[in-house]
């Protein structure tokens, strides 16, 4: 009995492994074809996710410039360079301002407000409102003693606007108000 038993089981055994190898392999028939279909699906569902984020992404900036573009390509940027602070802002040629930006603006605190490297965070901060409405060629009028002058041009260079003039609008007095008395350290 012992024998008869062992062959039994023995074949209970064989009987689950070769349902289970004809099952693995019809699983493995089955999943082919999808494998190989979903492997040539998802390149084209990437390219397509891609190429519809990127549209996305240039029908955002069209929308953007559609919402309040003025379409003007020659400005004026004002630079007010104080010994604390640095402004920018570009307006149109009759003077209505398009864009602007500060120091503080920028999330500069402090004594850093008064740097060149904030002068120039500042100007690329307007320069890039006023190029999506069309700005190429700017006329600078500068104003104030700070830090800030030079590198703020250089700023605008850098950003591809032309530079026509620079004017110098710093109010010099004639013998006017006191000045503040001189500091002592």
């Amino acid at each position: 009995m012992s024998e008869d038993n062992s062959k039994d089981v023995e074949e209970k055994v064989k009987e689950p492994k070769a349902s289970a190898e004809s099952t693995a392999v019809e699983t493995k028939e089955d999943e082919t074809p999808e494998t190989s279909a979903s492997a040539d699906k998802t390149p084209e569902k990437k390219e397509e996710s891609a190429a519809d984020l990127l549209g996305a992404n240039i029908e955002q900036v069209k929308i953007r410039k559609a919402k309040g573009s003025k379409n003007i390509s020659t400005g004026i940027c004002f630079i007010v360079a104080t010994f604390n602070n640095t402004k920018v802002s570009f307006s149109d040629m009759k003077g209505n301002v398009i864009s602007w930006s500060s120091s503080g603006k920028c999330n500069f605190r402090g004594s850093r407000k008064s740097t060149a490297y904030a002068a120039q965070v500042v100007t690329q901060d307007a320069g890039k409102v006023a190029m999506s409405h069309g700005m190429k060629e700017v006329v600078v009028k500068v104003k104030g003693p700070g830090m800030g002058r030079d590198s703020a041009i250089r700023a605008l260079q850098s950003l591809g606007f032309t530079v026509s003039t620079i004017i110098d609008v710093t109010p010099v007095p004639h013998n006017g108000c006191r000045p503040p008395k001189r500091r002592r350290v």
